[in-house]
């Protein structure tokens, strides 16, 4: 049976009693890049928020498809069910290999993440209280946005303003002898270490929840418990979670059920990080 890692953080989690239901409201396809050379689709993202709320958490989710496709939409139904908890949510788009390679997709989610620190409270968040999260590509650029402050710093933004990681099914070693990684990060060691966020751990990482299915895809539950490892090592906490009867799909579409274990999981942690 697989080790789970399961530090401070994820043993501070307890069931917390669900508040009343919200409305929800969805701003969809809003620029997050209007210059003359912005996507006029992948430079876009959507917000949804609980009606009527103030000083909301968000969860900044990232879509995941390889890096090579996907869409925001794709999480719109799990979106739903937090705002209706009281938890905003934005999902962007950002540019696909092979339009761009790395760094193009991150830098692309830095920008999305930067506007939403600024613009977020004319919607009634708490630009203080983001947590960023993303599933399978989105989950490897997530981590990455929480580990590798160059991306952040670009969009003069800080590592502080990242509550907290949700990782579902990421991939957090981008490893140069994969063939799959090429097409998006080429063979370069260097390039492929900078990228993968496992390189970048250290004491000041923000919390992170990194779940992975039992039927997942070969080699991410392991990825995961190794990435939580190497953060517990350097003091950051983390923890790695499975989760049963889900494959790599399911377990993020499964978060649209109020009573999924994942998602019940995710938005208590979202909750304590952003107290």
């Amino acid at each position: 049976m697989r080790t789970v890692v399961a530090l401070a953080l994820f043993a501070a989690l307890a069931p917390a009693a669900d508040p009343l239901k919200y409305e929800v409201e969805m701003t969809n396809d809003v620029a997050y890049r209007d210059d003359k050379d912005a996507d006029k689709t992948r430079h876009k993202l959507d917000v949804i928020v609980p009606k009527g709320k103030k000083d909301f958490p968000v969860l900044f989710f990232i879509h995941g498809g390889a890096w090579k496709m996907g869409d925001k939409m794709s999480f719109s139904k799990p979106a739903k069910q937090f705002a209706e908890h009281g938890i905003g949510v934005v999902c962007p788009n950002y540019r696909l290999t092979p339009a761009v390679k790395h760094p193009g997709h991150i830098e692309d989610v830095a920008k999305a993440f930067a506007w939403t620190v600024e613009n977020i409270g004319k919607y009634g968040g708490d630009a203080k209280k983001i947590v960023v999260g993303g599933h399978s590509a989105g989950g490897h650029l997530a981590a990455l946005l929480a580990t590798n402050d160059d991306y952040l710093k670009a969009e003069k933004r800080e590592l502080s303003d990242v509550r907290g990681v949700v990782g579902v099914s990421g991939v957090y070693v981008i490893d140069p002898r994969v063939k799959l990684f090429h097409d998006m990060f080429g063979d370069d060691e260097k390039v492929c270490k900078t990228a993968s966020p496992i390189e970048h751990v250290s004491a000041d990482r923000p919390p992170m929840l990194l779940a992975y299915g039992d039927k997942d895809l070969l080699g991410l539950p392991d990825g995961a418990e190794a990435f939580a490892k190497a953060l517990g090592k350097a003091t950051a906490d983390a923890a790695a979670r499975e989760y049963k009867g889900r494959d790599h799909f399911t377990i993020m579409s499964d978060m649209k059920k109020a009573d999924d274990p994942l998602f019940r999981d995710a938005k208590d942690f979202i909750l304590k990080v952003t107290k």
